[in-house]
């Protein structure tokens, strides 16, 4: 699986003009089921992102995690992280779960984060949003989880 994650101020997702997701401080991230991608990656990846110390300590240090600082998610599905740009200038997105699997893997990922207390909000699962965001520092860093073995 993959995750671009952006520590943010603020974000929300709507669709068709309503807010259907959003969080305070805490953390968007843009999740991408990849094929042959399992449950045992999807919980791995939301470790790591609940694990993550990249908010600030009192010293302005980048020392403190998701759940050290009472944080909040804001998770949404994003087959385009798939995107293969390395022949031609369209992007295939054959990399990408099966939209079933791709679902369940997501859905699987944000039950996994929420497991660790963190608040979580989704998007909508195949849905045209629109995500807006207030990224703070700004902070964002790109996560894949390892290969079963």
């Amino acid at each position: 699986m993959r995750a671009l994650i952006q520590r943010v101020s603020e974000a929300s997702v709507s669709v068709d003009g309503r807010v259907i997701g959003r969080t305070g401080p805490g953390l968007l991230v843009l999740v991408c089921a990849m094929e042959g991608d399992t449950e045992h990656q999807a919980r791995q990846l939301a470790a790591k992102t609940a694990k993550l110390r990249i908010f600030r300590d009192d010293a302005g240090k980048m020392n403190r995690s998701l759940s050290d600082c009472a944080g909040s998610a804001l998770v949404i599905s994003q087959f385009t992280l798939a995107a293969d740009t390395s022949r031609g200038n369209r992007p295939g997105f054959s990399g990408a779960a099966a939209p079933a699997e791709g679902e369940r893997l997501y859905l699987d990922f944000a039950r996994a984060l929420s497991g660790f207390g963190i608040p979580v909000e989704t998007g909508a699962f195949g849905a045209d949003m629109a995500v807006s965001l207030t990224n703070d520092g700004p902070v964002t860093i790109w996560l894949e989880s390892l290969p079963d073995a």
